[in-house]
């Protein structure tokens, strides 16, 4: 099933069209990471899919059901940019609340109140949540998000304020929800390449890619090779030894490291010729290894190109 679809859904603000016919399908059960630049759409998309923003046009449609402005959709869990909280409160009472208003009986809303907090390492804490750390506010925040077990949780930059642990306990907590669909912004590339399975990329409002992790790095997957030396002078002549094969272009990524790639050999091609060199020269080597694009690789030319792909 899909999860999340859009049909040419679109916000426009005055003068500026934010959101511009977006159609997007993101399938069921997957971590899906929404990319894109400040401005770039992430922020209104979401709120639009949340239902708290009324679409200029089009429409979407939320585990297969068509939704309507205005009206309420227990299918999905939301967690915002900057999450606000009842500080007088505790985190037990503030997910106690949440409960009560999606009418979830006592009984069963102390189990889930309880299950959500160890679920995310806060049934220790006691205080009240003024006194909770940025990561710990963002970690309730998830558990609020969970509170009504959504089909589908949005989390728009849940990472973006987080210390590297910060970030790693909430990307920990993201991982752990096998039995939900996650679609998350996020500035922070490598935690989205570490997690995601299913990558959506907006620019200037217009989905640019919208495709599997696996499906895009194949896609953008060149004939290329590392190879790591130990000294910058052998990096140097490494370089110029291969400048007789016309067939080899070779980059400088450190007075060390040597990226050879090739339009018209593959890589075992590109492999002779680096051995061949090596050999010559009789230089020591740390590595070589074929290279496979990062996800930072992939959104730098999907930006630079501005072209729309995907499945």
């Amino acid at each position: 099933m899909t999860a999340v679809e859009t049909f040419s859904l679109s916000k426009q603000y005055k003068h500026t069209l934010a959101v511009d016919h977006v159609s997007l399908r993101v399938p069921e059960g997957v971590k899906c990471g929404f990319l894109g630049k400040n401005g770039a759409g992430k922020t209104t998309t979401i709120k639009m899919l949340m239902g708290l923003k009324k679409p200029t046009s089009g429409g979407f449609s939320i585990m297969g059901e068509e939704q309507v402005f205005g009206r309420r959709n227990l299918a999905v869990g939301y967690l915002p940019d900057v999450p606000n909280f009842y500080s007088y409160m505790t985190g037990a009472e503030f997910l106690d609340l949440c409960g009560r208003l999606y009418d979830i009986p006592a009984a069963k809303r102390k189990e889930q109140v309880q299950s959500l907090l160890k679920r995310v390492g806060l049934d220790k804490a006691r205080g009240r949540i003024s006194t909770y750390s940025r990561g710990m506010k963002q970690r309730l925040g998830i558990a609020q998000a969970m509170i009504n077990n959504p089909s589908i949780i949005f989390m728009d930059e849940p990472i973006s304020a987080l210390d590297p642990m910060g970030r790693r306990d909430v990307m920990d907590i993201v991982q752990s929800l096998t039995d939900t669909t996650v679609v998350f912004s996020t500035h922070i590339l490598s935690d989205v390449e570490d997690i995601c399975d299913y990558i959506l990329i907006i620019e200037k409002g217009r989905i640019l890619v919208q495709d599997s992790l696996a499906g895009l790095k194949a896609s953008h997957a060149k004939d290329m090779a590392k190879v790591t030396l130990y000294e910058a002078a052998h990096g140097e002549a490494l370089r110029a030894a291969l400048g007789r094969f016309d067939y080899l272009s070779v980059q400088a990524d450190s007075p060390v490291e040597l990226a050879v790639s090739s339009d018209t050999a593959d890589t075992a091609a590109i492999s002779r010729a680096v051995s061949s060199a090596l050999t010559e020269l009789s230089l020591p080597f740390e590595r070589f290894v074929p290279h496979s694009p990062t996800l930072e690789d992939i959104f730098a030319e999907t930006i630079r190109n501005g072209v729309s792909t995907g499945a």
